[in-house]
């Protein structure tokens, strides 16, 4: 048996499945840590499958694959759908590290509302000066700062929604690498731009989305992957900050210099993959 790779989506699994079925090639569904794996028994049949799940990565709304779940779905499919989402479930898709760094900015943001912002950034911001170089939990701790409860929420949902599925599948080790790394340099990335009056973890966010998608792209073998259409919206999203349509203030040098990180430390990552190297 040979792995292909995995889904964090269950319905995108399914239509893959279906998809190779109307080529007579079976996959074997396997689910594993919330994710869903898919095996190929024919490891004779890997060259073409490999090829067909490259296309499906980068356009799974083709048509053509509704119309194999329309020719070869049944209705006894063995992937099952989670239909609610408990605190449970939501915790269940989420690895220490991912819940930590959650409850970290919950504590955080709840002790400023209590104490002031000027209290907790005056003990977590970003170093100012040279006397602070050495107070080391600074380089990363200004990510743990959020001024609005828009600004914590469109954070942490992103934060779980990637954070969780990688470290799930890479590791608690790589999660912390990604998230260390990407707070220290897009700290120092804003710093330079701005000085040091920011906060707030979209600069980590941006690492996991350039990680996610390049990682997806390159090697979905990995099992951590985000949809181009989602990558789209991140750099509009970018894009929007630098014209200040919404007058919000936006840590744009730190959403780069994360993105920069994620991009690099995937590319890192997928250097050998055995898809690469077979190109």
């Amino acid at each position: 048996m040979l792995r292909l790779i995995a889904f964090s989506n269950p319905r995108m699994a399914q239509a893959f499945v279906d998809y190779m079925a109307t080529l007579h090639i079976d996959i074997e569904v396997r689910h594993q840590n919330n994710q869903v794996e898919l095996w190929l028994a024919d490891e004779l049949s890997e060259q073409t499958v490999r090829r067909e799940l490259q296309q499906f990565i980068d356009n799974p709304n083709d048509p053509r694959y509704l119309a194999a779940s329309w020719e070869a779905g049944s209705s006894n499919a063995n992937i099952a759908y989670r239909r609610e989402y408990t605190f449970a479930s939501l915790r269940s898709q989420a690895g220490p590290l991912t819940l930590i760094i959650i409850v970290i900015c919950v504590a955080v943001y709840g002790l400023m509302q209590l104490f002031g912002d000027d209290t907790l950034f005056d003990l977590l911001a970003y170093p100012a000066n040279s006397g602070q170089y050495i107070q080391i939990w600074r380089w990363v701790s200004h990510a743990f700062l959020h001024f609005s409860l828009m600004h914590i929420l469109f954070n942490l949902v992103w934060w779980w929604y990637l954070g969780g599925p990688l470290e799930k599948r890479l590791g608690t080790g790589k999660l912390l690498e990604i998230t260390v790394l990407s707070a220290i340099l897009s700290g120092y990335g804003q710093a330079a731009f701005s000085g040091s009056l920011f906060g707030g973890l979209s600069g980590v966010v941006y690492a996991l989305m350039g990680y996610c998608w390049l990682s997806g792209e390159r090697a979905p073998e990995r099992g951590v992957y985000m949809q181009r259409s989602l990558m789209i919206f991140a750099l509009a999203w970018l894009a929007v900050g630098y014209f200040d349509m919404f007058g919000v203030s936006v840590a744009n040098a730190a959403h780069i210099a994360g993105l920069v990180v994620g991009l690099a430390l995937a590319w890192w990552d997928t250097r050998s993959s055995k898809r690469l190297n077979k190109q």
